[in-house]
């Protein structure tokens, strides 16, 4: 099938920063005592929206008997990893070569807070490319994995959601994705993609699993001819 719209995570889809949030996150929760193996890290915290995410941290080292987390904690984890972000990011390799070729209805839909997801995609060059299709886990009631942002992207974009495609790479991502009655392409070509990624992502729903966007490009041409 053809469709209607593409709704892209950003975080390890478009740009290559979730490798960035990994290292950084795990370093500085090291610190407080909160250790975690990567692959654990990843399954639990992966595609959460942030109020999620900082809820479950907060539980995590509630269990530590030491409390609620500090509170100067979130803002020396902000502070660094926007330095690393400021330093380092760079988009996922052949996203601008794909956006130029599938030229259609498309956009963000993240879990990032709208000011830093803003920030990634000028710093790469991509904010032009989905202007003003851009949308924020900070403005739907329920984070990834509800449907909400899903459904809101699509809402905006005046598209029914069962003609749009996602292409995720969390596992909270896919089911928000399926949740939203979509099509949902897993994409596992990110610097923090590990082996079996993509049986995980397989596994919680996923249609499709591609590796690069070349071969993202590829499936879409081969959708559009079939339709």
């Amino acid at each position: 099938m053809a469709f209607e719209a593409i709704l892209f995570d950003c975080d390890g889809v478009l740009v290559d920063s979730e490798i960035i949030y990994v290292e950084v996150e795990r370093e500085h929760l090291a610190r407080i005592g909160l250790k975690y193996e990567l692959h654990d890290y990843m399954d639990k915290f992966q595609g959460l929206g942030s109020t999620d995410f900082w809820a479950a941290l907060d539980r995590d080292y509630q269990t530590l008997g030491k409390g609620p987390l500090p509170e100067t904690f979130g803002p020396e984890l902000d502070a660094a990893t926007q330095e690393r972000i400021d330093r380092e990011l760079e988009e996922i390799r052949g996203i601008k070569e794909l956006l130029d070729a599938h030229d259609g209805p498309r956009a963000v839909a993240s879990s990032s807070r709208l000011h830093r997801l803003t920030h990634k995609l000028q710093h790469t060059g991509l904010f032009p490319y989905f202007e003003p299709h851009i949308y924020s886990g900070e403005q739907v009631a329920n984070g990834k994995p509800a449907p909400d942002l899903f459904l809101f992207a699509a809402e905006k974009l005046g598209i029914d959601p069962k003609a749009a495609l996602v292409v995720e790479d969390s596992v909270n991502g896919v089911k928000a994705g399926l949740a939203a009655g979509m099509t949902v392409w897993g994409f596992v070509g990110g610097g923090h993609c590990h082996d079996g990624h993509g049986e995980q992502l397989l596994a919680a729903g996923a249609h499709k699993v591609v590796d690069s966007h070349d071969n993202l490009a590829g499936l879409l041409r081969s959708e559009s001819t079939a339709a």
